[in-house]
């Protein structure tokens, strides 16, 4: 997820969103561990996504 596509979303999109990805990080760390994850890249990118979203949404509520 871009920077471009966050700042077009709502604040309550921002959670769900985070929501989201949160979950994907969770799932992702027990198919690691399980080795049915195929993707390595894919948790990094998640966590990454859920960096993003966290840090518009405070830059917002700071304003």
């Amino acid at each position: 997820m871009k920077i471009t596509e966050i700042r077009k979303l709502s604040d309550k999109e921002i959670d769900k969103e985070i929501a989201v990805k949160r979950a994907e990080v969770k799932q992702f760390r027990f198919d690691i561990t399980g080795s049915k994850a195929k993707n390595l890249k894919a948790g990094s990118n998640s966590r990454k996504d859920v960096a993003r979203l966290l840090t518009e949404l405070h830059s917002r509520n700071e304003n």
